[in-house]
This record gives structure tokens, C-alpha cells and sequence, in this order.
């Protein structure tokens, strides 16, 4: 016992430490704490690290084009339609399709995500997609809505929609998390409204007075929240919407050819749609410590390194999977296309 209770002061300093990190369980016995959060350390957070992120934004800015920083500002996503020359787009839509690759899917209620991981072996069959990584405004609006040079996660990946016991999670209106946060589709294929296009409430990332007082009030209510609002990914209703002066949410419909980048601080969701989805996309994602001062000192952003990331962390999550968890299941090697047909087959 005497053990066990110098091992939790020891930790202590760390556990405090990790405030001025991007954690966000509920579970953390200081992010958590009832009465910290009464006092404001939960709205402390969101309210510093919006600030941070206004900041650092400001330093990317000269990179985006006015009437993209005009939109984000007022929406908080971007929808760049014809982002590519239609003879690009479809040397890179043909690359992508034909490239045979590990895949690996996860399961949320109805609905099966499919992911390949974007790595040296896919940019050397598929010339057109590292070209698209190094397009000038494919990385700048990544960067300025996530506030960050650092590099992004890159995959190709498909959802497909199916018969399940459960409703997918991801068709909640929620948040990612306290602070800005970026994801990206690059459409490979049309997504009409009703076909689970990416929903968005415009302006909900940006912390009024109204969404700071919803955040703390949320975490004091955190012991009566569903699991996923106790991690730190917030559910909001749409009479919580009206409450923060919120329209109701947007869909975003998106043909070929379209890239959505939006800070998944704010409030969004896989919009309904039929049970037939199968949509495939470039997706990116960003998430980097919301305090940091600086855009740049990206090490694991360096040539050479930042392609190789995901395999590496799924191969760290497959050999600790006991401790870690890995919800990332193995489908083997085959074509994306491939692989909408294996979960087709499987969910007959």
C-alpha cells in the first residue's frame, strides 16, 4: 500500500505535466478533476489553445489564398473543388485504384473503414499521388486548419456502409477534441448529400463566450456522459447547438476531385445515407501538442522518415495490442476495390 500510494505522488508531476498536452480522457485524474474543472482548467484549456492555434495560423497565412482564408474563418472548413487538372485526377484516381497494398479495416457499428497506409511503396506505383502530396494548396490548406507544418498522416481509405446491430458512431454530431485539430478527404469518387457526405455546423470552431461555457459545463457533467464524450470527444445535440448560436448542421456534397480540410475541433459528423456506401478518398489527419508555440521542428516530419510513420505505429500497436489495444485488424495485400468487395462479401 505505502508502495502504491508513493508510486501515484511520484507520477503526479507528470500527470499535471500532461495539461499542457493534447490529452483528453476524462479518466486523467488532473484533466478529469471535478474541482479543477470547476475552478476553469477545462475552459483554460480550450480558451489558451484556441489562442495558441489563432497564432500559429497567422504565421501560415501568406500561404493560403484570401478568399480560402475568408471561408475558413467564417466556416472553419475548406472545399476546393477541382483541386487537380481533370488529366492529373485521373492518372492519380487510376494509379490509386490499380495499386495492391496491406490493408486494414475497422468496424464501428454499421459501417467498415478500410485504410492503406500512404508509404514509399504506394508513392513508387502511384507517381500522381506524391505529386499530389506536394501540391502547393494540398499542403497549405492542410497546414494553416491545422495550424501546423507538420506533416500529416496519409492514407487512402474507404468507407463502406453495411448491415450492422449497432449505428455508427461517427454519424453523432461531436468534436474531435478541445483544440484544433485537422483532417482532410481528397475524393476519389462523387459523394452526393445523402450518401454520407462529411457534415459540418459552420463557425463551430471558434470558442465564443457560448461554446467556452458549453465546454465547462460538459466537463462537469462528464460523469453522466456516454464513452466517447468521457475520452474527450464531445457529443452535442442540436438544441445544444442553438443554445452556442449555431445553425444547424451543413452537409457537404463533393465530387471527384474535391478536397474537404476541416478542424475537427468543431462540431461534425458522417452524414446518413443509404446501404450501399462505398466511397474511397485520400485521407489526411493532424493532431499536434495545441500549446506549442512554433508551426515548425517536425522530426518525424523529415524526408525519408514521415512516409514510413503509420507502418510503424501500427506495428508498435500490433506487438502491444494487449496493453494498447489495436482496433486495425489485417485484411492482407489487395486493391482497395478489392477490399469493398472481402467486407461486402463478409457482411452478406
Amino acid at each position: 500500500m505505502i508502495l502504491s500510494r508513493l508510486a501515484r505522488w511520484t507520477a503526479m508531476p507528470l500527470r499535471a505535466a500532461q495539461v499542457l498536452t493534447g490529452a483528453k480522457d476524462f479518466a486523467h485524474p488532473v484533466i478529469g478533476s471535478a474541482a479543477l474543472n470547476a475552478r476553469g482548467l477545462h475552459e483554460w484549456r480550450v480558451r489558451t489553445a484556441a489562442h495558441m492555434a489563432s497564432r500559429r495560423r497567422a504565421k501560415l497565412a501568406p500561404s493560403l489564398a484570401l478568399e480560402l482564408l475568408a471561408d475558413f474563418e467564417r466556416d472553419g472548413f475548406l472545399a476546393i473543388r477541382e483541386l487537380l487538372p481533370p488529366t492529373d485526377f485521373a492518372a492519380l484516381k487510376e494509379q490509386v485504384i490499380g495499386y495492391a497494398g496491406p490493408v486494414r479495416a475497422m468496424v464501428q457499428g454499421d459501417t467498415t473503414t478500410l485504410r492503406m497506409a500512404i508509404d514509399p511503396h504506394m508513392l513508387r506505383a502511384a507517381p500522381a499521388l506524391g505529386a499530389l502530396t506536394r501540391d502547393a494548396r494540398f499542403r497549405a490548406a492542410m497546414r494553416y486548419v491545422a495550424s501546423s507544418a507538420a506533416e500529416p498522416l496519409l492514407y487512402v481509405q474507404a468507407i463502406v456502409r453495411h448491415a450492422g446491430s449497432a449505428p455508427d458512431p461517427q454519424t453523432n454530431l461531436h468534436s474531435d477534441t478541445f483544440h484544433a485539430t485537422m483532417k482532410s478527404w481528397f475524393f476519389l469518387t462523387d459523394v452526393a448529400a445523402d450518401d454520407g457526405a462529411f457534415t459540418y455546423v459552420p463557425g463551430s470552431h471558434r470558442a465564443t463566450p457560448e461554446r467556452l461555457a458549453w465546454q465547462r459545463d460538459k466537463a462537469l457533467a462528464i460523469g453522466d456522459s456516454d464513452r466517447l464524450s468521457a475520452r474527450g470527444s464531445f457529443r452535442v445535440t442540436e438544441d445544444e447547438l442553438a443554445g452556442m448560436r449555431l445553425p444547424p448542421p451543413h452537409r457537404i456534397a463533393a465530387p471527384a476531385n474535391t478536397l474537404v480540410v476541416a478542424d475537427t475541433c468543431g462540431f461534425h459528423a458522417r452524414g446518413p445515407s443509404g446501404p450501399d456506401l462505398a466511397r474511397i478518398e485520400v485521407w489526411g489527419y493532424a493532431r499536434r501538442n495545441p500549446f506549442l508555440p512554433f508551426t515548425g521542428l517536425d522530426l518525424l516530419g523529415l524526408p525519408g522518415i514521415a512516409p514510413r510513420r503509420i507502418g510503424a505505429l501500427w506495428a508498435v500497436r500490433d506487438r502491444l495490442k494487449r496493453w494498447l489495444g489495436q482496433p486495425w485488424r489485417e485484411m492482407g495485400t489487395m486493391t482497395i476495390v478489392e477490399a469493398i468487395a472481402k467486407v461486402r462479401d463478409q457482411k452478406k
